[in-house]
């Protein structure tokens, strides 16, 4: 049996489907099972990650977890009672942000992901991590701004990433669930291309047949901005990644196409896939 927690956010319930969709038997933590809307034959257990008592049912018969986190939790429970459980293994979506073998992580993000990765070894099970940058979903951050008008005001315009689309992510998890040969791996996930901000605009622009432009806005004025609502630590981490890469092309490689036998979806795909969530 595979657990898939964090299994109604978007790679989580991505995972879900493809893994129902290929006949796996596939078990999702929800908070609120009746408003989890997954696909049927997906069995839903309620749990709470706060209330490592309350993940019991969730863990009963499951071999292999797929874990998705919100950033900052503390993992430690969770990962007790899936060792006491008997979970043999465990996938990890993590960040790229990650730099092995340093003594001390770049940022806060890098540094999170880092330790639950360092947890999960310390278990003895076997282990794989999938660790992406910026995935294709970031530009849903853009959806406000594009209801009312055709501009996106944000920080760094010729930021590159390789963004990978959430069905490809899923895909990739679904193969090394229950599969031999990943164990003690890790999978750096890309797209096909590195895309500027600007030219993932033009191309959603293109999906949505606008003529969208991004303005430019100082980082520091971003920077006060979300950390209204948002941790500042997490936003100076988001904000400095943004700078190291402007101005040099995002890393590509074919990782994608290696576990899931398929190339990457390109960001065109993803906007077209995602179109409705514009208007």
């Amino acid at each position: 049996m595979i657990l898939v927690i964090g299994a109604t956010a978007h790679f989580g319930r991505q995972t879900v489907e493809a893994l129902a969709g290929a006949g796996r038997q596939v078990r999702a933590l929800s908070r609120e099972p009746e408003r989890a809307g997954l696909p049927e034959g997906v069995e839903v257990v309620r749990g709470d990650l706060t209330d490592p008592v309350s993940l019991g049912p969730a863990l009963d018969g499951v071999t292999e977890l797929f874990l998705v986190l919100p950033h900052g939790l503390d993992a430690r429970p969770l990962l007790d009672r899936a060792g006491e459980a008997g979970v043999r293994q465990i996938v990890f979506l993590s960040s790229g942000a990650v730099v092995d073998g340093a003594d001390r992580q770049p940022d806060v993000i890098a540094a999170y992901h880092a330790g639950v990765e360092q947890e999960i070894r310390a278990m003895g099970v076997d282990w794989t991590f999938l660790r992406l940058f910026f995935p294709a979903i970031n530009s849903l951050a853009w959806a406000m701004q594009l209801q009312g008008g055709d501009t996106v005001r944000g920080p760094h315009a010729a930021a590159a990433a390789s963004v990978v689309h959430e069905r490809d992510v899923a895909e990739a998890a679904a193969a090394v669930l229950g599969a031999t040969g990943h164990s003690g791996r890790v999978y750096e996930l890309t797209g096909p291309q590195s895309l500027t901000q600007t030219e993932q605009l033009d191309l959603l622009g293109r999906a949505l047949d606008r003529e969208l432009r991004f303005e430019e806005v100082p980082q520091e004025t971003v920077r006060q901005q979300l950390s209204r609502f948002m941790d500042a630590d997490f936003v100076a981490a988001l904000l400095d990644l943004m700078v190291a890469t402007t101005g040099k092309p995002a890393p590509v490689n074919d990782t994608v196409e290696h576990l899931t036998g398929h190339p990457p979806r390109p960001y065109a795909q993803w906007a077209a896939d995602h179109a409705a969530d514009f208007h």
